[in-house]
């Protein structure tokens, strides 16, 4: 087969996968939690800013999608205090509380509100930790994954991630004439859905830039690939590549100012690096196999990269700067589209093997794999900021969905929609 071919026919596969994807808004659920999850009452919170968006319910839905908690239901509580003097802790022992969240809203300066929470070990009938966040009133969902950041990393030892957001793609209609694909962002527990663009050709490839306010992103909408930088805030968006062939899979460096990327421009698949103030291009990689999916280590030493060149797919690492390559992956017969976690010791992966294609871990210093899903066709990893879950594409019976994955496999999230498929999925800094 040869390259040119092997190019388009990588393509042609990836969009016929594409196509048919509808856009509705994502919901979130456990399908597989921690044995002995710690039991946790999180109170309604006094005084609701808005309908449907009481904070103490958000944040215990928060707390139950990280399958490490398993908060009492409301319908189950005793009592609902709201401040700490009426709080009495042989209510919550009985219930068989670990630990109480109580908070409430409360007027703020000028036109914002207050959230006050405290959060007690209702065994030892003693307080953890308490806060004032003020916030306006179209914050409220954000301004209770705060609070759930904070319980989750005081109960756990680790940062939370509820109040990051994810990107992915969708598209709506069923056939080429009547076809819109979107880029869309969201809160990780489905709400808040935005567009960020919309077009008759598809998009794909969107990456968080790492402080979180502009997206990379590949569009096809002049009918040919450009890679295109989008700031959230405003909307301006700017066409970084459009180079003759492919222009694919732009991936940040850890600061920001440089974006690796794939281009045919010389003629076959390679990885290169743009510096983004001056748009000079630095060629990473120069070999007749396709190479692609770049990713930065956390230190920006570091390029991971998927390439064809030992004839099937594996992850290969070079030198952000250039260099020679050092294979990483031997274990299975298909290993792809590989990214650093953020504490940089591992990297995740597609594994396939047997025809199935799944989540899997590499430890860097053992080299050793751990294969962390069970689906058929798992695909696009990302991690959580803080590394605790693996975001990810699945597809099962030809309806595709996201899913996350605990790094240790023990926690299994389904993000599903109302009708159509979501694909391409990226987690927010």
């Amino acid at each position: 087969m040869n390259r040119r071919f092997r190019s388009v026919f990588f393509l042609s596969v990836f969009l016929t996968l594409f196509s048919g994807w509808a856009r509705s808004e994502l919901n979130v659920e456990i399908t597989q939690g921690v044995e002995g999850a710690m039991p946790i009452a999180v109170v309604p919170f006094g005084q609701q800013i808005l309908p449907g968006d009481n904070i103490g319910s958000i944040i215990a839905a928060d707390l139950a999608r990280s399958g490490r908690f398993k908060p009492l239901p409301e319908s189950e509580m005793l009592e609902t205090p709201t401040s700490p003097e009426q709080v009495r802790f042989r209510t919550w022992q009985v219930l068989g509380q670990d630990h109480l969240v109580i908070g409430r809203v409360q007027p703020g300066a000028g036109s914002q509100y207050e959230a006050e929470f405290f959060l007690y070990d209702s065994i030892k009938g003693t307080l953890l930790t308490s806060a004032r966040i003020p916030f306006n009133a179209p914050e409220t969902r954000r301004t209770a994954h705060r609070i759930a950041d904070i319980i989750y990393q005081q109960l756990t030892g680790e940062p939370g991630a509820f109040a990051t957001r994810v990107a992915y793609v969708t598209v709506t209609g069923s056939g080429p004439r009547d076809r819109q694909y979107r880029l869309q962002i969201a809160d990780t527990d489905g709400y808040n859905p935005q567009t960020i663009i919309s077009s008759v050709e598809p998009i794909m490839s969107p990456a968080w830039s790492p402080d979180g306010k502009r997206i990379a992103y590949v569009s096809f909408e002049n009918k040919t690939s450009a890679i295109f930088i989008q700031t959230l805030a405003t909307g301006e968006r700017q066409k970084v590549s459009d180079a003759p062939g492919i222009n694919g899979a732009p991936a940040w460096s850890p600061d920001g100012s440089q974006l690796a990327m794939t281009l045919s421009k010389d003629g076959n698949p390679d990885v290169y690096v743009m510096n983004l103030a001056s748009r000079s291009l630095r060629r990473i990689t120069d070999h007749i196999g396709i190479d692609t999916e770049p990713n930065w280590s956390r230190d920006g030493g570091s390029i991971v990269f998927t390439s064809d060149r030992g004839g099937k797919p594996q992850l290969y690492l070079v030198s952000s700067s250039g260099g020679p390559a050092q294979r990483l992956t031997y274990e299975g017969e298909y290993n792809a589209r590989g990214v650093f976690s953020p504490d940089g010791r591992s990297i995740a992966m597609v594994h396939g093997n047997g025809g199935d294609y799944r989540i899997a871990v590499m430890d860097l210093q053992t080299r050793t794999l751990r294969v962390l899903t069970k689906g058929r066709l798992d695909e696009s990893p990302g991690f959580a900021p803080n590394g605790s879950m693996i975001l990810y594409a699945s597809k099962s019976g030809g309806v595709g969905q996201l899913a996350a994955v605990s790094i240790d496999g023990r926690v299994q999230q389904s993000l599903r929609i109302d009708s159509g498929q979501v694909r391409e999925p990226a987690w927010s800094p």
